[in-house]
């Protein structure tokens, strides 16, 4: 066991939450620095730590607040500590992001919302989620979680993932190789994006891919990068997918003249489909900072040369 200080610097949108969380935790030999170049430790946002990461000479291990560290990995060529980022707390909050717009958009709630505001009384005749497909991309945690939920209102849910093979005690009823994509869209009602940003997942879902699609629902919770813009735009069109549901873009945020803000059947919303409270990320950071005091491997290691 080590018994000296270790220096922990933070760089996030609620550092003063995060400080007095930490202070609440009371984790041994761990000190809250303003020195970058004393920390031995970074607790951070990616985006903030990317344009600051050269002010750490002695940084150990980054601990990212967020899921998605592809903001940071570019610039830690020359970093030979671990990068450990929070897993296990988004899939509740993207299951209720995800089911809640299902809802709202087979049940017609907007629709009486503003028969509502006209004094209006027309029942529409709806569809029940039960028997629904729902394909989802990628098969971890957040992925699982997702299958999981959504089994419990009767949709199917069909997994894709980078070898085809499903996990074990897989809550998935099919489960695709990436590169059989296009079978598992030729099925889905409802298609949900949770892969990471690789080489591989750059613009998966295109004009080709879209194409094998029929009156999906579509939903990007994972990386901006996995749609590709004038594809979404023509399945839209031509009604290969009748809505979109996108929280998450290449360039964010999302500039005033973008052609999503004037696409009627396309929801934006501002990359909230789960966000990292301080609480649930401390109590990961005080797991794994135990781990580190004590000699031991950390969890949710990310391999930097692939990116998650």
């Amino acid at each position: 066991m080590n018994n000296f200080t270790h220096n922990l610097y933070l760089m996030t949108e609620h550092n003063d939450q995060y400080q007095q969380l930490l202070e609440q935790a009371a984790l041994p030999d761990l000190a809250i620095t303003s020195d970058p170049s004393q920390a031995s430790i970074l607790l951070a946002s990616p985006p903030k730590a990317a344009k600051r990461i050269n002010e750490f000479s002695h940084i150990e291990w980054i601990q990212s607040i967020y899921a998605g560290v592809d903001a940071l990995v570019p610039k830690l060529n020359h970093f030979e500590g671990q990068l450990t980022n929070v897993k296990g707390i988004f899939g509740q909050q993207i299951s209720e992001y995800v089911l809640g717009y299902c809802i709202e958009h087979y049940r017609h709630f907007n629709h009486y919302r503003h028969q509502q505001g006209q004094c209006q009384w027309a029942p529409k005749p709806y569809q029940s989620l039960t028997g629904k497909k729902m394909v989802i991309l990628g098969t971890g945690s957040i992925g699982a979680y997702l299958a999981q939920a959504v089994k419990t209102l009767a949709i199917e849910p069909i997994g894709v993932n980078r070898s085809g093979i499903p996990t074990k005690h897989s809550p998935f009823a099919a489960t695709y190789h990436i590169q059989e994509l296009t079978i598992a869209l030729a099925q889905a009602d409802i298609v949900v994006n949770t892969l990471p940003n690789t080489p591989e997942t750059h613009h998966i879902l295109d004009s080709e891919s879209l194409a094998h699609c029929k009156n999906v629902l579509l939903f990007n919770v994972g990386r901006g990068n996995a749609i590709h813009q004038a594809g979404l735009l023509e399945a839209l069109n031509n009604g290969a997918v009748e809505h979109a549901f996108v929280d998450v873009f290449e360039q964010e945020p999302l500039d005033e003249q973008h052609p999503y803000w004037q696409q009627e059947n396309l929801t934006i919303t501002p990359h909230i489909a789960a966000v990292s409270f301080p609480e649930q990320v401390i109590e990961i950071f005080a797991d794994n900072y135990q781990r580190w005091r004590d000699g031991f491997s950390l969890m949710n290691v990310v391999d930097v040369n692939k990116g998650y």
